[in-house]
């Protein structure tokens, strides 16, 4: 299955198939629409963790968008995208920090049943991008930062989950922030794997 990359890391699987690009497209739209969906529920909610998660999907949808339009081309054009995406996650992680911060300055428990219904929704819709990736997952910063980012958001979802029953037993606001908090973090490993991948290619390519 990974046949590409029998000849050493540097010939790495570059999304150049038909079927890789179609499951790109299906994962953008299933990105695009969780965004709408969780942003909705994060704001009638007042849950930090699940407006995190839907920055998650926007900024998954604009990547995605990015490795779609940059497969085929020079191996610098495509490192420089997923180093894009990798300082895009950095920044994305700091602005929820901070958000996060600041709700736990203002006080406030988020609803925990819209909170846990939507986290379930958007944990289905990641497993299957997920699913869909699986067989894509070794390849280039690019063809890796969307499997990352689709297994990230899945974890993410699960730990959303986790919160909202935190919340219902406690009636407290600490499992939402935490929760919050876990995404920065997994935000930022992930921001940092791709920045360093990208930068080796970035390197190769000159």
């Amino acid at each position: 299955m990974h046949n590409h990359n029998r000849c050493g890391s540097d010939v790495q699987f570059d999304g150049s198939s038909n079927s890789y690009k179609r499951v790109l497209i299906i994962i953008i739209i299933i990105n695009f629409t969780m965004f709408g969906v969780e942003l909705g529920g994060g704001l009638i909610s007042g849950s930090m963790a699940l407006l995190a998660d839907c920055m998650d999907f926007l900024a998954d949808s604009a990547t995605y968008t990015i490795s779609l339009i940059v497969i085929g081309m020079p191996i610098t054009t495509r490192a420089k995208a997923s180093m894009f995406k990798g300082l895009s996650l950095l920044v994305i992680a700091i602005w929820i920090f901070y958000s996060t911060f600041m709700a736990m300055i203002n006080g406030g428990v988020p609803e925990p049943y819209t909170m846990g219904t939507i986290g379930f929704i958007a944990f289905l819709a990641n497993l299957v991008s997920a699913l869909l990736l699986l067989r894509y997952k070794e390849g280039d910063a690019n063809v890796r930062s969307v499997w990352l980012c689709s297994r990230n958001d899945a974890i993410g979802n699960i730990v959303v989950m986790i919160a909202a029953s935190g919340i219902l037993v406690s009636n407290a606001a600490w499992p939402d922030l935490t929760v919050a908090f876990i995404m920065v973090s997994l935000f930022s490993h992930s921001a940092f794997l791709i920045i360093r991948q990208s930068w080796k290619e970035l390197k190769l390519g000159n």
